[in-house]
This record gives structure tokens, sequence and C-alpha cells, in this order.
């Protein structure tokens, strides 16, 4: 039988013992430096997240995720050790906010230990449930808090949602009045837009 000139054979998957390959490298273990490193690859939305008990509190997230449509769920990760865990770990309900790429002032604000995050040039009200909803982003949501589960020196934080716009206000967004606009991401250790 005859191969037809078309037909390409795929290559080979390396296995243990090949030396026809190039080597790319030996794995490196398990670590929190690994992980950090990898993540770092990983392009993430960035959010706000805030609660309030006898204060404002709130922390920048790159780890919002939607969990589920029905019900509307929604999940993050909170250090244990962050300012902002006693109130959310009381917190019956919480803020989350979606920045655009005009906020990444905002953003290091929220992300900065010790800074007074709700002083200005930061603007907010007080939105549903008495959640601090803050002005000029993307989009916003209140969501009631229904678990959080214990995950190494973080919790994760599982949230129905119970009110928001997804047009946000615009208030601040330069090139997106009423809302809209593009987001904010990280990546690299860094605050990012997208790039066209």
């Amino acid at each position: 039988m005859t191969a037809s000139p078309e037909l390409r054979t795929l290559p080979t998957i390396p296995g243990p013992g090949r030396t026809d390959v190039p080597d790319v490298g030996a794995p490196r273990p398990g670590s929190p430096d690994l992980l950090r490193s990898v993540f770092r690859q990983h392009a993430a939305g960035v959010a706000v997240i805030t609660a309030y008990g006898e204060r404002p509190v709130g922390f920048t997230a790159t780890s919002l995720n939607s969990v589920a449509a029905e019900p509307p769920l929604i999940s993050f990760g909170v250090g244990t050790g962050s300012s902002s865990w006693p109130v959310l770990a009381e917190a019956e309900h919480v803020g989350v906010h979606i920045l655009g790429e005009h906020q990444r002032d905002l953003a290091t604000t929220f992300a900065r230990s010790g800074a007074d995050r709700f002083a200005a040039p930061t603007r907010w009200r007080r939105g549903p449930e008495g959640v601090p909803v803050l002005d000029g982003v993307l989009a916003w949501l209140v969501c009631r808090v229904a678990a959080r589960v214990p995950a190494g020196d973080h919790r994760i934080v599982i949230a129905e949602v119970v009110a928001g716009d997804p047009r946000g206000d615009g208030a601040t967004a330069p090139d997106a009045p009423g809302g809209g606009g593009r987001p904010l991401l990280y990546h690299q250790g860094r605050f990012n837009a997208l790039r066209d």
C-alpha cells in the first residue's frame, strides 16, 4: 500500500527514555513560587470586592468567577490575613465591581496594605443591602454570601447575586459615558489594558 503524499504522519509523543526530542527542562516541584510564576502568565480581569461592617472594607481581586447561572452564583478568594477578612467573615452581603482600564489607580489603592481605601479620591455610596458601591465602574453586583469554603490560607466565598447594574454608571469612564468601556486586566504582576 502506498501512502498518499497529502497524508502526513502525526508527531510521536515523547515517552520515558526517548532521546530524539529536545529536553524542555525538568518540571519544578509544586510550591507557592511555582504557582505565582505560572499565574503571572494568566491574564485575569480585575474586580474590587466590598463589604460593610463597623466600617467599609474592600480589596482588589483577580480571582472572581461566575459559578452558576441558576441560581446566579459568583465566587472569589480572600486571604484570611487580609485586613478585609474580619468583616467579610461575618458579612451577609458583598459588592462586586468590575474595573475599567481607566481605573488602575483605584485597583492599586484597594490592593495596597494599610491604605484608606474609601477616602478621596475614591467615590462610593451605600447601595442595596448597605453594601459600598463604587462609582465609575464598568459593572457592579451586590451578592448574598452563601458559603465560605476553607482553602489553605484563603477562603473561597460563594455568593448569590441579588442586585446590580451591568452598565455601572460610567461616571469616570472617559470613553464610556453611561457605562461600558474596556476592562482592566492583571498580567505579569501589573495592571494592563487590552491591546487592539
